[in-house]
Formats: structure tokens, sequence, C-alpha cells
């Protein structure tokens, strides 16, 4: 085995992490994304920090390889960036491969949901299991299927696009131009609408979660009916997949059972009795760690 390092380039930050040979967080550096800046500086500065955590090895070890998660529209084969909706500035460009050129290293990239999927499979919530799922429910909803140890592209590259399954079909007006998608409940721009509408109070989805915790009946509200939505669709995926761990990670997931609960509870009632006795829904072991692991273990 060998040292690697771990990228999550995320909307508003770019995590980085130094990986052991066995599997540990040696060293970490965290920057702003700043994507508006343009994909050579945003490279530029990612090469940066990666000079400074080569800084941290241990005497005589080089860095093999580098693994990246991004957000949104890529092509994890060629490594290009297509449409990121909240990053404009390096979306459409090659990557990959420019920031290859910057770091002499071999790159990996892949969609994040599926790095952070990685993680937690072999590190984390199903490293004793051979199938997975996992759900991001941050500001957006995503997920990855993991099936017998191989990650699920689909014939696209967009398998795992729950946050726009269906969960009422009379439902709320997406930004996909759809109705009723999960995110419409769930993700976190959700949760602040909803409870402007419950309380008459604008705040973050990020707040929602923590005013919950404190015990605010709007929020509690708001976190339940955001958990049922989100066991509507495990059932679907467990009736089609027949997977029976779902692992679900992001900002929301940090309200825990208050938000778990409730779809722990829905998935009963929308799926078979014999299927839903054997689902297993847990938060993420590992956190923000999923990704950088993850993306570590692309790059090996």
């Amino acid at each position: 085995m060998t040292w690697v390092i771990g990228i999550d380039v995320g909307g508003s930050k770019i995590a980085l992490g130094l990986v052991s040979p066995d599997d540990q967080i040696l060293s970490r550096r965290r920057i702003d994304t700043d994507a508006d800046e343009g994909v050579d500086v945003v490279t530029a500065r990612i090469s940066t920090q990666v000079d400074s955590l080569k800084r941290d090895l241990p005497p005589g070890e080089t860095i093999a390889g580098v693994g990246v998660g991004a957000p949104g529209l890529l092509d994890p084969v060629s490594g290009d960036l297509y449409m990121l909706v909240n990053l404009p500035g390096i979306s459409n460009t090659p990557f990959r491969a420019i920031l290859q050129e910057k770091l002499r290293l071999p790159v990996r990239l892949d969609h994040d949901a599926k790095v952070a999927a990685l993680g937690e499979f072999h590190f984390g919530a199903g490293r004793e299991r051979d199938s997975m799922v996992y759900i991001v429910v941050g500001t957006g909803v995503g997920a990855a299927i993991i099936y017998q140890g191989n990650l699920i592209y689909g014939e696209s590259n967009s398998a795992g696009e729950s946050g726009h399954m269906t969960v009422d079909p009379n439902g709320r007006l997406c930004h996909c131009g759809s109705r009723g998608c999960l995110e419409t409940y769930a993700g976190g721009p959700a949760l602040a609408k909803q409870y402007a509408l419950a309380s008459g109070v604008t705040v973050s989805g990020a707040e929602v979660t923590r005013r919950a915790a404190a015990g605010d009946a709007a929020a509690l509200l708001v976190l339940r009916e955001a958990g049922r939505a989100l066991g509507i669709a495990i059932a679907s995926i467990a009736m089609t997949l027949n997977i029976e761990l779902f692992v679900i990670g992001g900002g929301v997931a940090s309200a825990g059972d208050l938000f778990l609960d409730p779809a722990r509870e829905s998935l009963k009632d929308y799926c078979f009795e014999s299927v839903a006795a054997k689902i297993k829904v847990t938060a993420s072991a590992l956190g923000e760690d999923a990704a950088l692991l993850g993306a570590a273990f692309l790059a090996r």
C-alpha cells in the first residue's frame, strides 16, 4: 500500500487529506473553493496545498496518486467536469487533466457521492457488507449504489440521482422541472423554506436541524416530513434493487434519529413487509471523512 491524497471539492470549500498506507488521515488542509476564479486558479491553489501536505510525509516516503470527488455532472473516465450548478467557474473543463499536469501525479476523479460511498463502504458503516446504498442529504440530495462491491454507474453515469425520485406526483415544484422530488422535501433549502412557512422565521437548513435538536416544534415537524419523504425513496430503491443497507450522510443527516426515525417508519408503508424488515437505515460512520477516505481509495 502507498501514501495518497484525497480531495473533496465542494461548493464553498475544498478539503484535502494525506492518507497513510493503513488508511489513516495523517494531515489535513482546507481552503475556500472560489470557483468563480476559474479552473486554472482553483487547480493552482489545490497544487499549493498538495505541496504542503507532501511536507508532512515521513522521511523517504512519496505520494503515489491523488483521488478527487466533485459535485455535479462529470465523466469519471475522462475526468471532465460538465455542468456544476454551484461551481460554474470550473464547469465544462478537463479538470482532471489540468490538475494532473500541475501535480505531476496520477489523478482519479469521480462524483462526490460515489467517492463518499467508497469511504463508507470500505472503512465505515458498510465495511462488513457486500452491497450498500449511500444517500447524501445536504443542499441537494444524491446517492451512490454499491452492489457486490462495485459502484453502479448506469449507462450514462447518472445512476444514483435519488434527489429527483418522485415521492409525491402532486407535490412541490422542483428546479429540475418535475414535481414532488425528494430534494424538495429533504434538501437543506427545502427545510429552510418549510420552516419559514411553519414559523414565519427565515433561517438556514442547518439551523433548522439545530433547532430541532433543541426541541423547536416547527423544526421537528419539518424534519419529520423530510424523513418521511426519505423513507418513501428508500422503499422504492429497496424494492427495485433488494439492497438492505442504507447509509445516510450529509449535513441534514447530522440531525440523526430526528430525521432517520421518520424514514424508518414511513418506508414500511411503501414496500413489502418482508423487505422492510431487513432494511437498515443508519447515519454515516465517517461524516466528512468519508469523502477523503473514499478519494484515497479511488487514488489507489
